[in-house]
Order: structure tokens, then sequence, then C-alpha cells
């Protein structure tokens, strides 16, 4: 069997060129926003993440001319020198910082055939079109260049060694999207870089958290790749990550927003909701503060909403969740929201941007009503993933994000 992680020579830039370079993750940004990002930045990782915005207004995203695109650009970025490949294979620490919140990872690959095996375990289902475009991406440019943002059970020994990598001086330190600082050593001594290796290999499970099509599409490039070499142990035969121990990360509430009543009006859709919730009018927005509340926003107004302990469901790992109590409890049964997945009237709205973003889009008329939800803890994400389930959709929205172009996994 081959080994559950692997050091890896990332492609990477140095201290100098790392402001010109970081991008934030492509799937955080539209084709229009990437575009104006790269406003004044040409060596920008966008330009290889989302390289559609080099090409004209309605090209195909997903077009044979766009991949290649991606590939010429990271070229260019090679030949320039604003990124290189290290010498020798190594592990990486990675820390963000954003405001008071610090977390700390280690960069490396990890084995596909420990995620088919779901040792790398997955708690979401994914779209195989974006599945498709990501290994059309990591085929063009024979790179993984987003990596997969996962957790680990946090232990002592891990924590203490990258006390002693991050006490030595960085390779770069730079500025991303929003304001977070990333951070990144190299682990090059043998008997670290066997440290690391050995207390990952002793776990029984790593987690993904954000970037569920990156690994499955990492599992079938590999499988592009593999051909009569079935050792496992080739590069392109690990998914690259980052990570951090799962008390450090932290989840915002992700939100919803829907748009129309199904029928109802405001004062009939509230009424509905008293027969079976505790709802307090309030004159704030509604940020929840503990799990089984919501806030809404409907007719220009706030309500607090909150599951009666006697109507929580009991120890399932999915149906205790908030997303699912609020929409087994309300989407559905009131509104007649259908899978979450696939209908068009409900929408998803990041926990970075606040219950403000879900009363504007009501204010605006885009939606009827917004929900702001209580966070997804780690447990309950690893407790879905050790049961081989699936969340649904949008159960989590991680923050900080890794940034873009910092490390990237080459395939060959």
């Amino acid at each position: 069997m081959p080994n559950f992680v692997k050091p890896f020579a990332a492609l990477r830039p140095d201290a100098d060129h790392a402001k010109a370079v970081v991008a934030p993750p492509y799937d955080v940004v539209s084709t229009e926003e990437a575009r104006e990002l790269v406003n004044g930045q040409p060596n920008s990782f966008l330009h290889v993440s989302r390289p559609e915005i080099g090409l004209p207004p309605g090209t195909d995203p997903y077009g044979d001319a766009v991949h290649a695109r991606a590939a010429e650009n990271l070229g260019r970025l090679k030949a320039l020198g604003l990124v290189i490949r290290d010498d020798a294979p190594g592990y990486y620490v990675y820390r963000m910082q954003m405001g008071d919140h610090r977390q700390t990872g280690v960069a490396l690959t990890v084995s596909v055939d420990a995620y088919l095996a779901n040792r790398f375990r997955k708690h979401e289902l994914t779209r195989p079109d974006k599945e498709t475009d990501r290994v059309r991406n990591m085929l063009a440019l024979n790179a993984q260049t987003g990596p997969v943002l996962s957790a680990y059970r946090a232990r002592d020994d891990l924590r203490t060694l990258i006390d002693k990598v991050t006490a030595r001086p960085a390779l770069f330190e730079v500025a991303g999207q929003h304001d977070v600082s990333h951070t990144v050593w190299r682990i090059a001594k043998p008997e670290q870089v066997n440290a690391v290796s050995t207390a990952f290999d002793t776990m029984d499970a790593i987690y993904i958290a954000d970037g569920h099509h990156r690994s499955a599409a990492g599992a079938r490039a590999a499988a592009e790749l593999r051909g009569s070499d079935s050792s496992g142990t080739k590069n392109s035969d690990y998914i690259l990550s980052v990570a951090f121990p799962h008390d450090e990360l932290r989840i915002l509430g992700y939100n919803r927003i829907v748009t129309d009543l199904n029928g109802l009006n405001a004062t009939e859709f509230l009424t509905r909701l008293e027969d079976v919730l505790d709802v307090e009018s309030t004159s704030e927005p509604v940020t929840p503060e503990k799990p089984a509340t919501f806030g809404l926003f409907v007719d220009g107004s706030w309500y607090r909403l909150e599951v009666p302990a006697a109507s929580l469901p009991d120890e399932d790992p999915v149906a205790s969740l908030d997303v699912s109590l609020l929409h087994n409890g309300i989407l559905e049964p009131l509104l007649n929201v259908g899978d979450p997945r696939t209908d068009p009237r409900v929408d998803f709205i990041g926990g970075i941007r606040g219950p403000e973003e879900l009363e504007r889009r009501v204010c605006d008329g885009r939606a009827a009503a917004g929900f702001s939800l209580f966070p997804t803890s780690m447990e309950q994400l690893m407790a879905v993933a050790d049961a081989d389930r699936l969340m649904p959709p949008k159960s989590t929205w991680f923050e900080p994000k890794l940034a873009d172009g910092l490390l990237s996994h080459l395939l060959d």
C-alpha cells in the first residue's frame, strides 16, 4: 500500500514574488470579479486558475481554448522566474491569520488510494461537470494548483513540531483576499519530514473540509495518468492538501435565501412558523448564537426563530445539523422547496457576507426571505464523515480560505 501522505517538491513563489502571484481560490470569485481583481495585476495566479479572463468575453469557460491558455499562463510565470520548484520533496507549514483568528496547518499530498478507501474522508456530493473541468485543468497544467482544505484531529506531537518549524524564518509572508495573512515555512530536515509522515500515517482519517471537487478531480486525473503503473506511488497518485488541526478551523454559517413564499404573504408565513417554532421579533439583524436557532428577514423586519427542544431529532448526525433543521422544518414543508441541489428557488450566501447581505437581497427584490444559520461544527462534520454519510449542500463556509498560487503540486 502507498503511504497515506507524502512530501512533495512545491511549485511556489519566493518572497520577492509572492505578492504579485497570490490569488483567491478560483471558485470563490466569478469571471467578472476575477477580471476586476487582475486589473493592473498581470502576474496574478487568477490568470492560471481563471484563464478565461484573458480571452474575449463570451468565451466558453470550459472550452479547450481556456485550458490551453491556463497552461500558457503558468508556463509564463515559470519562464519569468515568478514561481520556482523546490529541488527536493518536503512538507510545508502554512499559516493563515485573519484578524484575531490564526490557524496553522501542514501542506502535504494525500494518497488517491486513501481517498478511494474513504480514509481521506468526504461529506459532500460533487457535480460531475465541475469535476471534469478541474480534471482538464490539472491535465493541461500537469499540476494541482488549488490545495484541498482538510482537517485532522488535533494532536500534541504535530503541534510541537510545527512550533519548532515556525520559530525559523518563513519562506514568505503575503497578504491575500480579505486581508488574510498567508505565511509558509518549509520542512526539509529528514527527521522532521519522517516525523510528519509517521504522525499522519498513524491517523485513522483526514477530513476534507473545503475542496471536494478538487479531491474528486485529483482522483480522476490519477486514474487517467496511472496507465499500467498501479503502484500508487507516482506524484499524480496524490492529492494536494493543507491539513489543519480540527480545533483551529473556523466555520461560518452558510445562509439561505428563497425567491418566494410559495403563495403566502409575510403575515401568513409568520403565522405558520409560529405553529412549529418559537418566533421573536427583533430590531437588529440576527446572527444565531446557538444551534437550532435561525435569523429570518422578511417584509422589512428581522425575527429570531428557535426550534423547541421537543422537536429536535435524535442523535442522527445529518438530521441534527442546523441546515437540515431549516430545510426539513421550514423550507420544504412550509415553502415547498425541493432538493436544494437543484431547486432554483433557494440560493446560498456565504457567512463572510453577514446577515446584512440577506437584508440587501430581500430589499432589492432578489429574494422574498433570508435565513441566517448557526455554523456547523467540526465535530459535526467529522461525525457525518465517520458515519460515511453526506451533508446537505452548502453546509459549511470555511474562513479564511487557502490562497491559490502559493503551493502547487506537479504531477510528473
